[in-house]
């Protein structure tokens, strides 16, 4: 019996060696992936390099890539890495700048730009509240010392009072 067990197990890892070239490589269509699909995406890449996009915008993205090419985005960052890393190489090779880019470095101009005027407006609303609690403390003695005077408090002292500033 033991023996029977041996030569099974001898026979799946022959079977196992013999078929090990069948592993998925990243040159061969993935499981569950179109046979179609690696051809979809450098059809896809050649038409936007080339400024001639089918079904997107044309940007130098990876989104527009897919969209072009008729897959999911995340198909070629799970199945097809290496037509994705393909294509941001020939984009970085062409030496322009990838809309994206172009897009988040106006956006962040644009966000820079509103971070110093809200600083400013921040700056000047500190300023403005010094002002505020200043005549806020003038109102409150001027206010205790008409109270003082409606209750009948009368003090030998008469503070002398500048004219309010406004």
């Amino acid at each position: 019996m033991a023996e029977r067990r041996h030569t099974t197990a001898t026979k799946l890892r022959e079977l196992a060696d013999e078929h090990d070239h069948t592993r998925f490589t990243l040159q061969e269509t993935p499981a569950g992936a179109p046979p179609d699909e690696r051809d979809r995406i450098r059809a896809a890449m050649d038409r936007i390099l080339a400024g001639a996009p089918e079904r997107s915008n044309g940007a130098l993205t990876i989104v527009a890539l897919a969209i072009a090419a008729g897959i999911p985005r995340n198909a070629l960052a799970q199945r097809h890495p290496d037509l994705r890393n393909e294509f941001y190489e020939h984009v970085k090779a062409r030496g322009g700048t990838p809309d994206v880019e172009t897009r988040f470095r106006k956006k962040i101009v644009g966000l820079k730009t509103t971070i110093s005027n809200t600083n400013d407006e921040f700056a000047q609303l500190k300023v403005d509240v010094q002002g505020f609690l200043a005549e806020n403390t003038r109102l409150t003695l001027e206010n205790q010392e008409l109270r003082d005077v409606l209750v009948g408090n009368t003090t030998n002292v008469v503070p002398l009072r500048l004219a309010p500033h406004r």
